[in-house]
C-alpha cells in the first residue's frame, strides 16, 4: 500500500517552530528590517529545519514581481546566441529567477508574438539576443518592463545594450602578431555590410598605424564568413605580396580556409605565415591543423553581464547606452612555432 503523501510545510509551521506569529515569520523570511536579528535567525533556522519552500505565487503578489524573465533570441543559427543565452541563464539561476526562452528565428512577426506571450506571463524583464552585432530595432518603447539587448545593440541610444568590442579585439590580434615579430600583416574578413567586419578592419588598421605600419596589400579584403572565401583570399594575398608573414582573419572559418590554401602552396603555418582567427569557435579553431590562435568574444560573460544589468534595471537602476565588452586572445599553434 502506498504511504500517505507528506503535507507541504507552511509558513504557519515555521512560525510555530520559531515561537512567533505568522506575520513576524513572514517579515523575517522576506528580510524585513522590522524584525530583531535574534528573532530573524530563529525563524530562518526553523525554516531550514522544516525544509520550508516559500510559495512563489504568494511572494509575487506581495512584491509585485513574478521572478520570471524572458529571453527572446533572433539567432536562428545559435552559434553566437547560445553562449550569450547560457551566460544569461547562469546569472538568472544564481538569482533564483525562472527563465522563459523564446526563439523568434529572425522573424519579426514571430518576435512580436513571443513578446506578447512574455508580457502575458507577467515577466519582470526581457533580454533580447541578436544574431549579429548590427543594430536592431528597439522594442522597448511603451513596454511595462525593462529590456536589455545582448550581442545586437538596440538602435535607440536610450536602451541598454551589451556588445563585444570588435575594434578592441582586432587590436589585440594585431598586437599579438607584432609581438611575435610579424610586420607584413594582411587582413581578410567578412561582408562589408556587417558591422563586425567593419569594426575589425578599423581595429586592425589602427593597431598597424600605431606601430608605423600599413596593411599588406594596401587594404582589407572583404568577402563571406566562409572557408571558401578564406581559400580564395589566400590566393589573392599571396599573389599580391609573396613576402607576407601574417594574416589576421575576421572569423575562424576564414582562417581555416586560409590555412588550407597556404599549406597547399607549400607555405608553413606559422613558420612562414602566422594566422589569427576570430570567434574561438572551438569545434573549428581547436581542430584546425595547426590549431588556431583566435580572438574570443567571451560571449558567456557578455550574457551574464546583460542579465546582471537586467536585475539592476528591474530595480530601477538602468545604465543606458551601448556597453562594449572586452575580448581576449586564445593562443594556439598557428602563431607560435613549435
Amino acid at each position: 500500500m502506498d504511504s500517505p503523501r507528506r503535507r507541504a510545510t507552511t509558513i504557519t509551521d515555521v512560525a510555530t517552530r520559531a515561537g512567533v506569529s505568522v506575520a513576524t515569520a513572514s517579515k523575517a523570511l522576506n528580510g524585513r528590517s522590522q524584525v530583531r536579528a535574534e528573532t530573524s535567525r530563529r525563524v530562518l533556522r526553523a525554516a531550514e529545519e522544516l525544509g520550508y519552500q516559500p510559495n512563489a505565487l504568494a511572494q509575487s503578489l506581495i512584491s509585485g514581481q513574478t521572478r520570471t524573465v524572458g529571453l527572446l533570441t533572433s539567432d536562428s543559427v545559435g552559434r553566437f546566441g547560445i553562449p550569450v543565452l547560457l551566460g544569461a541563464e547562469d546569472a538568472f539561476g544564481a538569482g533564483e529567477m525562472a527563465v522563459l526562452l523564446c526563439d523568434a528565428r529572425g522573424d519579426a512577426i514571430r518576435e512580436r508574438h513571443y513578446l506578447r506571450t512574455l508580457l502575458a506571463r507577467r515577466v519582470d524583464g526581457i533580454i533580447v539576443v541578436g544574431e549579429s552585432t548590427d543594430p536592431r530595432p528597439s522594442i522597448s518603447l511603451d513596454l511595462p518592463v525593462p529590456v536589455v539587448y545582448a550581442y545586437a545593440p538596440s538602435d535607440d541610444p536610450q536602451d541598454v545594450s551589451f556588445v563585444p568590442d570588435d575594434v578592441g579585439g582586432a587590436r589585440i590580434a594585431v598586437q599579438h602578431l607584432l609581438t611575435v615579430g610579424r610586420r607584413r600583416i594582411a587582413h581578410i574578413t567578412g561582408p562589408t555590410h556587417y558591422r563586425a567586419a567593419q569594426d575589425r578592419a578599423v581595429g586592425t588598421i589602427e593597431a598597424l598605424e600605431e606601430a608605423g605600419l600599413t596593411l599588406a596589400g594596401g587594404q582589407a579584403l572583404f568577402g563571406a564568413w566562409s572557408r571558401r572565401w578564406g581559400r580564395q583570399a589566400a590566393e589573392i594575398v599571396l599573389a599580391g605580396d609573396p613576402e607576407i608573414d601574417a594574416v589576421f582573419c575576421g572569423s575562424d572559418q576564414i582562417a581555416a580556409g586560409f590555412v588550407e590554401a597556404v599549406r597547399e602552396r607549400g607555405r608553413r603555418v606559422p613558420d612562414d605565415v602566422a594566422v589569427v582567427g576570430y570567434d574561438n569557435w572551438e569545434v573549428l579553431s581547436a581542430e584546425t591543423r595547426p590549431p588556431l590562435t583566435t580572438i574570443d568574444m567571451n560571449l558567456e560573460v557578455l550574457g551574464r553581464t546583460a542579465a546582471q544589468h537586467l536585475f539592476a534595471a528591474i530595480g530601477g537602476r538602468a545604465a543606458s547606452g551601448v556597453h562594449r565588452m572586452p575580448c581576449s586572445l586564445t593562443i594556439r599553434d598557428s602563431t607560435m612555432p613549435q
